[in-house]
């Protein structure tokens, strides 16, 4: 099936025939109204991409657009606890469907696995009204306060696909959520952060015959490989530190798993590593201890671990694809930039909660017509395209409901996009498409940012 019918076919579905349903599910739509529970959640949704700081009475010119001339009054009054639950269910129900670019992304180095999964999470302060239902971790700033929800998002890099979406407490660790060893497709790349490192995550992911690109934790025991004897890393590292930038070694981590890979040490800068050690004297003093001399030492080199193989990926492909997994960084960075996930004009804690939801449902929504216009295009600027998407929010939402129609919306955005979200090669910090293209020429630098 054409992309473009996809979109429209889902945004059929969600709008226009399940809306309904969970409306009555959820207890939103007790009787009649002017405002019909499908010209709620287009207003409100395609509103706030359009404009995530929209006001009452702009999602009430938005409703009228959907034939309900209701009042801003009357837009207020629906954000109640049950709009909360129906917003939130309808985004359940929308990040099961799983769309993918109809063509991966055009890079040789992607293309050698069935899925380049990135997993991070992202973190949502809530009013303190939430504290049962969404606890925070507690302290008193804002990222840390008594409510708080945690996004967790897979995603996979090659055809974009958001794999999964998860709503979970603030407080809960990354390192515990189900999703780490949630289908795991084998012939897969996965790149997780150290929050989620976990030798028994690795060792499934392996099992499943998936691959994993992760940095080490300072803490894990690291074994060489041939005799399975302890390994003094910053010993080991000093010996050859003069010799060569980068290190490779088969080692086995892990006391208990001796889960078998590659040792990858890169030698950062010196004035990355002073940065590094000023950063941790500065945490270590505020929380009241001393950092050990070996924490010190490894703040001169990058460390990662991988169970892929040297005819696979080579030492510099192995740092790029590290250095790749900031990729979903920017996504929770235009989800808060740019989409103001986290942000609300209103002061009331059902309109502020009802709106993260109907703001994230919509940011998916854009990511879908990203998905079917540009994605196998790695020099689009996934920013900038938004831009566009969010500029065509109204056309979009006047054109879903016929096919022809929306092929037509969709064209406009292609054409669109092709102007205006082209990234431009950069001689210093280079972008993500450079990184795939030249890796042999940019992979080693690329991890001093790391």
């Amino acid at each position: 099936m054409n992309g473009s019918y996809t979109v429209a076919t889902l945004m059929q579905t969600l709008f226009l025939e399940e809306a309904p349903a969970v409306a009555q599910k959820t207890g939103f739509q007790k009787r009649a109204s002017k405002l019909r529970p499908d010209q709620f959640v287009q207003a409100v949704v395609m509103g706030l991409l359009a404009n995530p700081d929209s006001s009452l009475d702009e999602l009430a010119q938005t409703a009228a657009q959907v034939d309900a001339p209701v009042s801003a009054q009357a837009i207020d009054q629906r954000f109640t606890a049950r709009a909360v639950e129906f917003f939130k269910e309808l985004l359940l129900r929308a990040v099961r469907y799983v769309v993918q670019a109809d063509d991966p992304v055009t890079a040789a180095l992607l293309n050698r696995f069935a899925r380049v999964s990135l997993q991070d999470s992202t973190t949502i302060s809530l009013p303190p009204e939430f504290e049962g239902q969404y606890r925070g971790c507690g302290g008193s700033t804002e990222q840390t306060g008594k409510a708080a929800l945690k996004f967790q998002l897979r995603l996979d890099l090659l055809r974009g696909g958001l794999e999964a979406i998860r709503i979970e407490e603030g407080r809960q660790c990354d390192q515990s959520t189900t999703l780490q060893t949630e289908a795991i497709e084998p012939g897969s790349l996965h790149l997780r952060d150290l929050g989620y490192f976990d030798l028994e995550v690795l060792r499934t992911i392996a099992g499943q015959g998936a691959y994993f690109v992760s940095r080490l934790n300072d803490q894990t025991s690291v074994l060489a490989a041939e005799t399975e004897r302890p390994l003094d890393l910053v010993d080991w590292l000093s010996h050859l530190a003069k010799r060569t930038r980068a290190i490779e070694r088969h080692v086995a981590i892990g006391a208990e798993h001796r889960l078998r890979c590659r040792l990858i040490a890169i030698r950062v800068p010196p004035a990355i590593a002073a940065r590094r050690r000023r950063a941790l004297r500065k945490r270590a003093q505020k929380k009241g201890y001393t950092p050990s001399a070996r924490k010190l030492a490894l703040c001169d080199w990058n460390v990662y671990v991988t169970n892929a193989s040297g005819e696979l990926l080579s030492i510099e492909e192995v740092v790029v694809f590290a250095r790749l997994r900031w990729q979903i960084e920017l996504v929770f960075k235009h989800w808060k930039s740019d989409g103001k996930l986290a942000r609300s004009r209103s002061q009331k804690p059902h309109r502020i909660l009802s709106e993260v939801f109907a703001k994230l449902l919509g940011l998916i929504l854009e990511h879908w017509v990203l998905l079917q216009s540009c994605w196998n295009e790695f020099r689009i600027s996934l920013r900038r395209a938004s831009k566009t998407v969010r500029r065509c929010a109204m056309l979009i939402l006047a054109t879903f409901r016929g096919a022809a129609a929306f092929a037509g919306t969709m064209e406009v955005v292609r054409k669109r996009l092709a102007k205006a979200a082209r990234k431009e090669k950069r001689r210093q910090h280079p972008s993500a498409f450079q990184l795939v293209e030249n890796p042999t020429i940019y992979g080693l630098s690329s991890s001093d940012c790391n």
